[in-house]
């Protein structure tokens, strides 16, 4: 099923299909992403993408402070104020949890911050592609390749020229570049 995303309660019907288990494509702040419920849905992503098991997914949060469900890591104000962004911040992922890391972001999107939120829990995003493929924009495309394996796609059109997240790892103590995208951070770098 294609919907707009300008279209009435369209965050509430995303995050309906995300809280039931069912990964669906969304356009995110950046660019379009497959997205699905933390941390039951990891497997069905790489399965529609073929990606290896691993390599993890960012996850979204809807609030900046929200990090703090999954991490007991402290964010330095300079880069925590930059949220809501296409940040990326690689921290270490609370021990009753898992441990090891996670890449969490909160998105700039007001729309996607709501999908978050009604989804009740982090939501994977991934690039809308095969893995090993360019990332695709174009909405016709995204439908060609993937109506068949997903039951919802959100439309807001061709996203051509779209950025990936900015990511950073703070999890050694000092914020170390992992990725340029959207947002400079060359500033907070140390």
């Amino acid at each position: 099923m294609l919907i707009l995303k300008n279209s009435p309660a369209s965050e509430k019907t995303a995050a309906e299909y995300i809280k039931n288990g069912k990964v669906v494509i969304i356009p995110t702040d950046t660019i379009y992403g497959f997205s699905a419920r933390v941390p039951d849905c990891a497997d069905a992503v790489r399965k529609i993408k073929g990606r290896e098991e691993n390599k993890p997914f960012i996850e979204l949060i809807a609030f900046p402070g929200d990090y703090q469900k999954y991490s007991d890591d402290r964010i330095p104000s300079v880069l925590l104020d930059l949220w809501p962004a296409p940040l990326t911040l690689i921290v270490r992922r609370k021990e009753v949890l898992g441990g090891g890391t996670v890449a969490l972001r909160c998105p700039a999107d007001e729309w996607l911050r709501k999908v978050i939120e009604y989804s009740e829990s982090a939501v994977y995003s991934t690039s809308v592609n095969r893995s090993g493929c360019p990332a695709l924009w174009k909405i016709n495309d995204i439908m060609e390749e993937f109506e068949k394996d997903v039951p919802l796609i959100v439309s807001d059109g061709d996203k051509k020229g779209g950025v990936p997240s900015t990511i950073v790892n703070i999890t050694g103590g000092a914020a170390k570049l992992v990725r340029a995208g959207a947002v400079d951070v060359s500033f907070a770098l140390y």
